[in-house]
C-alpha cells in the first residue's frame, strides 16, 4: 500500500467536496455551521489559493483517500493559521495515514511561517480528536477567530 501526498489540483474539487460531505453524513453532524454546509467546501482549490494557505491530499493507487490544509482564518492571532477540512475515508482509518496527513500540514505551517496552528472539532470526531492530542494540541475552553463554524465545540491550539 502505497501512500502518496501532492498539492491539491483544481480537478479534485468535486472528489473532496463528496468524501467531506460523507464523513460529515457517517459522524451525523451533517448541519449548519459546519464544512458540510460552507459553501467553500465545493472549490477547495481556488480557496487554498489564498496566500499563506496550503492543501495536501493524500492518494492511494491513485484514488483521493484524504485531504487536510492550513489557512489564515479571519481574526486568529498573529502567527496562527487554522488546520482545516482534515477528512480521511472510512475504509483507510486506523492505519497512520490521518497521522501522516497531519504531520505533512504541520510541517507544511512551519514552512508558511506560522507559530501556531488553531482546529476546530466534534465529540463526534473522537478519534481524531485523540490524534490531534498525540501530536501535540492542547484544548481551549474558546474559539479562537472567525472561522463560521459555529457549531464546532471543541477547539484546539499547538505551538509549532
Amino acid at each position: 500500500m502505497s501512500i502518496a501526498f501532492r498539492a491539491i489540483e483544481e480537478r479534485d474539487n468535486p472528489v473532496l467536496a463528496n468524501l467531506i460531505r460523507k464523513v460529515f453524513r457517517e459522524f451525523k453532524i451533517d448541519k449548519p455551521g459546519t464544512v458540510y454546509t460552507d459553501l467553500t467546501t465545493d472549490d477547495l482549490y481556488h480557496l487554498f489559493q489564498t496566500p499563506g494557505s496550503a492543501y495536501v491530499v493524500a492518494q492511494m493507487e491513485g484514488e483521493i483517500i484524504g485531504g487536510c490544509g492550513v489557512y489564515p482564518t479571519d481574526g486568529l492571532p498573529q502567527g496562527c493559521a487554522e488546520l482545516v477540512k482534515f477528512y480521511l475515508a472510512a475504509e483507510v482509518r486506523g492505519q497512520g495515514i490521518g497521522y501522516q496527513l497531519l504531520q505533512h500540514n504541520i510541517e507544511r505551517a512551519k514552512e508558511l511561517g506560522y507559530q501556531q496552528l488553531y482546529l476546530e472539532s466534534f465529540p463526534e470526531l473522537a478519534k481524531a480528536v485523540s490524534m490531534y492530542e498525540r501530536a501535540g494540541f492542547t484544548p481551549l475552553d474558546h474559539a479562537l477567530g472567525n472561522s463560521g463554524h459555529f457549531a464546532c465545540n471543541i477547539w484546539m491550539l499547538k505551538n509549532l
